[in-house]
């Protein structure tokens, strides 16, 4: 009897593909699972499925071409993507903008990483299986998109940001519709805190899951919230201010438990740093132009450049290699999200499939900023 029930409970080693075309990849992306039972023993990664070339169609593309193609990498962070193209060329061309633009570009990147966090949250909620908190989130993300909407005709990929400044100067709505929306939001953060972060099931599915330390953090190169998880500090807006970040007081959130609750918490904590910057910006907005002219052919100098941003994933880094040209001759993306989710298995490994879920959620990944 004793023989029978250990053949009945033995376990079978065998390989699962998750994906490519699965809700919970968050996109178009394959992961090999090898598992024993449905405990996981290795995560591999199978990329390319989305992949179209973006770092050489920016090579064969002028300058001002290349900023509307950042909006197809992290389309949720395309504000800061599209920051991250101009500021580079306005440093290498030695081009000061207005204090005007610094403002302008720095609200619109922090109604971004809010737009993008309670899209996040909401998500996360729903792969875990709180499937009323998607409503939610897209209540609060509408208040933004409408904003966006107003002031460049664009709900999603923006292409607001130009070489010099901005597209089209602010709505006369902006100001009132910005204070209206943090007055609104600071009512319904405790909300989300009521509904999921508090919720005991919730914890019991993050605490001490996907656990990665401050030191293999570094290793492996992580960034943005996940890194600071871990407690490590990485934000780019401390570290090398730019715009506007260097007139403002915000605190960098970290958490050092290193596990999933920790990289859930540090996005809370983001959005509530995010309605205090701007609250200290929106009624200070400097008169002025909203862009500096420049020359209709853009050409850098010859040499290297780089310029980083803090997107709503984390660390998103252009390097340009110029030789004299008005195209890149060698442009390359440096995406959050790609290191990242190299962790994922360190994060998954000995856990079941249901935890794997959680753990993507929060990375949160998009898939087209991993696999350009």
């Amino acid at each position: 009897m004793e023989e029978f029930l250990t053949d009945r409970l033995k376990t079978q080693e065998y390989f699962l593909n998750m994906g490519p075309q699965h809700p919970a990849t968050h996109g178009v992306l394959m992961l090999l699972l090898k598992l024993d039972g449905e405990i996981i023993q290795n995560v591999e990664l199978d990329l390319g499925y989305i992949h179209r070339s973006i770092e050489k169609m920016c090579e064969r593309d002028t300058y001002k071409q290349i900023i509307h193609l950042t909006d197809r990498l992290d389309y949720l962070s395309s504000h800061m993507n599209n920051e991250a193209v101009c500021l580079l060329v306005e440093d290498a061309l030695n081009i000061e903008v207005a204090d005007r633009i610094k403002v302008i570009r720095t609200m619109m990147s922090e109604l971004s990483r809010i737009s993008s966090h309670v899209l996040w949250w909401g998500v996360m909620g729903m792969d875990i299986g709180a499937l009323t908190t998607f409503m939610y989130g897209f209540r609060e993300r509408e208040m933004i998109n409408d904003i966006f909407e107003e002031t460049c005709g664009a709900r999603l990929t923006m292409n607001y940001n130009v070489i010099g400044g901005v597209r089209y100067d602010l709505h006369e709505n902006f100001a009132k519709r910005v204070k209206d929306f943090i007055t609104h939001f600071r009512k319904k953060l405790p909300e989300y805190d009521k509904l999921l972060s508090n919720n005991i099931i919730f914890q019991k599915r993050l605490e001490g899951i996907g656990y990665i330390s401050k030191e293999d953090a570094v290793a492996y190169g992580l960034n943005g919230p996940t890194a600071r998880g871990s407690g490590v500090s990485c934000d780019v807006r401390k570290i090398h201010p730019y715009s506007a970040y260097d007139r403002v007081e915000f605190e960098e959130i970290l958490f050092p438990e290193g596990d999933s609750y920790a990289r859930y918490r540090v996005r809370i904590r983001e959005m509530w740093e995010s309605l205090s910057i701007l609250e200290q910006l929106v009624d200070k907005i400097p008169e002025g132009e909203h862009r500096v002219k420049t020359k209709a052919v853009i050409k850098l100098p010859e040499g290297d450049f780089l310029q980083r941003v803090e997107s709503a994933r984390g660390d998103f880094g252009v390097y340009v290699k110029s030789d004299g040209q008005k195209f890149p001759y060698r442009l390359k993306f440096r995406s959050p999200g790609f290191a990242n989710l190299t962790a994922l298995n360190k994060m998954a490994k000995g856990l079941k499939i249901a935890d794997l879920v959680a753990i993507l959620s929060t990375i949160d990944i998009v898939v087209p900023d991993i696999d350009r």
